[in-house]
């Protein structure tokens, strides 16, 4: 069944739209995953954790297929991505907002995001804009200022914008509020927020941790490649020993 929420059709949360088993990734001869496994449900977000160098990032270049793992299984909507070039797992319904953002620092903000939306008919690109500037108004006012101009806040909505405009049904996001000022952490989280509660589907990388578990009904915690643990948001929330053991947090 599915249900309308604003602008974004969603399926039922119980239906599994993501299924990653037992991957091992490589970059050359370093071991960086390790058998991995997760998974996320229609209308989720789910918090992967860990240190610095811990595997998060890698997990996401998995999913996306542009650091494909040597072996293990990886399902969307229960069929194999796994081998599949990036562009066509991104035609599936998967869009990844890198940690870098990758702005083109020439293009103005209208043209980095038609850039998501090549193959989308002009009508359909402007309810597309429309959509987006929905969640970060500040995009509608910089419309025709290049990447280079924006505020670092401005480039992360940007680069979350670009995935969104891209109409994807789940969105993989690396270190979103990362080096932003404590006011642009919390106007990011608001957005986030506001996505999350539209059904939108996603798989989050944050290092701010009150951020993930507010916006997270799950989390998953990676140590050297190996998931060391998972459970809801407020079991973490709860538990100080976890917190201060993988993630390093004073207590």
């Amino acid at each position: 069944m599915r249900r309308s929420t604003g602008s974004i059709l969603v399926d039922n949360i119980t239906e599994m739209l993501l299924k990653v088993e037992n991957i091992h990734t490589y970059y050359g001869r370093s071991y960086i995953l390790q058998g991995v496994s997760l998974d996320v449900n229609q209308g989720e977000t789910v918090a992967l954790l860990g240190r610095n160098g811990a595997g998060k990032t890698t997990t996401l270049k998995s999913i996306m297929g542009t650091q494909p793992p040597r072996s293990g299984t990886i399902l969307f909507e229960g069929k194999v991505i796994l081998g599949l070039e990036p562009y066509q797992i991104a035609k599936k319904g998967i869009a990844l907002v890198p940690d870098t953002r990758r702005i083109i620092p020439n293009l103005t903000v209208r043209d980095n995001l038609k850039l998501a939306m090549l193959k989308d008919k002009e009508k359909d690109r402007d309810r597309l804009l429309e959509m987006a500037f929905s969640y970060f108004p500040p995009l509608r006012e910089r419309l025709n200022n290049r990447g280079s101009m924006l505020s670092g806040g401005e480039q992360q909505m940007l680069a979350i914008a670009r995935g969104l405009v891209s109409n994807p049904k789940m969105m993989l996001i690396d270190e979103p509020t990362e080096g932003l000022m404590p006011l642009l952490v919390q106007t990011l989280a608001k957005n986030l927020k506001a996505l999350q509660e539209s059904g939108l589907t996603m798989l989050l990388v944050e290092a701010n941790l009150p951020v993930a578990l507010e916006l997270a009904q799950r989390v998953y915690i990676l140590e050297k490649g190996i998931i060391k643990f998972t459970g809801a948001s407020s079991e973490l929330l709860g538990n100080k020993e976890i917190q201060k053991r993988f993630l390093g947090v004073n207590v």
